[in-house]
């Protein structure tokens, strides 16, 4: 009897070493290619999310891979370049900080998760994807055209659907292939944000990567939003809000003689 997807959870991911288990049970249902899928950037001020999906040839494994969280930032660049060599295919997507404003962060997360499983060519015919949301098939539909399937924890995967798809709790804790993709996500935004921060100098972007450290907060404050920080995101609408309040404030003098003199005058 197959063991529920909460089991695993509890399990598996306390131990944080990927297996591939996940992906050897999609190879005994009959699957032919299993894609890990996983998103970095969801927390952070400023700056876009990014996806990536990852193919490994069947068997193939590394010892060190591991949620991206849990690795120093040089030895994830040089698992980033072990995984793209050794990839059946790869692919990222990347959804910017406007499109977030425009759909939301979780909307724009599956999106960008859409348009990684988009690069991939081979196309996958099983997602694995990190999470407690399944991709929305109209992010997948040019991947194919295929009737997306929805895969409960203990349901069997219909191989008459494609992709089928399963959201595995904490499944960069578990899975090889999604912590796979989470090193190629998190490898790619971290060097975005770097590039941002020699666009625009004294938000610290290389250092903090968009994310709501104190530095961050203090140049929020002095300098006021970039054009890549999320205007829907609390902090940055709230400094936004404290701005027109203050100009508004600073404009009350004005005003005020204006009305004056035109009282005097009429």
């Amino acid at each position: 009897m197959k063991r529920s997807q909460a089991w695993l959870s509890e399990e598996i991911a306390s131990r944080a070493e990927p297996t591939t288990q996940l992906e050897d049970e999609g190879y005994l249902e009959g699957f032919k290619r299993i894609a890990g899928l996983d998103e970095v950037g969801r927390g952070p001020w400023a700056g876009p999310v990014v996806a990536a999906a990852v193919i490994f040839p069947r068997g193939l494994i590394h010892s060190e891979i591991r949620d991206s969280k849990l690795l120093a930032a040089r030895r994830r660049e040089e698992l980033s370049v072990w995984i793209k060599e050794r990839a059946v295919a790869w692919g990222l997507g990347i959804v910017g900080p406007e499109e977030i404003d425009r759909i939301n962060i979780l909307q724009a997360t599956l999106s960008a998760m859409g348009a990684a499983v988009k690069q991939l060519k081979p196309s996958p015919d099983l997602l694995l994807i990190d999470g407690t949301h399944v991709v929305p098939l109209g992010y997948l539909e040019a991947a194919g055209n295929r009737q997306q399937a929805v895969v409960g924890a203990t349901g069997r995967w219909p191989l008459q659907s494609l992709p089928a798809q399963r959201a595995i709790k904490k499944g960069d804790r578990i899975c090889h292939a999604i912590a796979a993709a989470s090193i190629i996500a998190k490898v790619a935004r971290d060097e975005m944000m770097a590039e941002y921060d020699k666009q625009y100098p004294g938000y610290g972007f290389a250092q903090h990567k968009g994310y709501g450290a104190p530095a961050h907060e203090e140049a929020l404050r002095r300098l006021g939003p970039s054009p890549i920080h999320r205007r829907s995101f609390r902090p940055v609408r709230e400094w936004e809000k404290a701005a027109v309040s203050k100009e508004a404030v600073s404009d009350q003098p004005t005003l005020t003689l204006a009305r004056s003199v035109r009282e005097r005058v009429g």
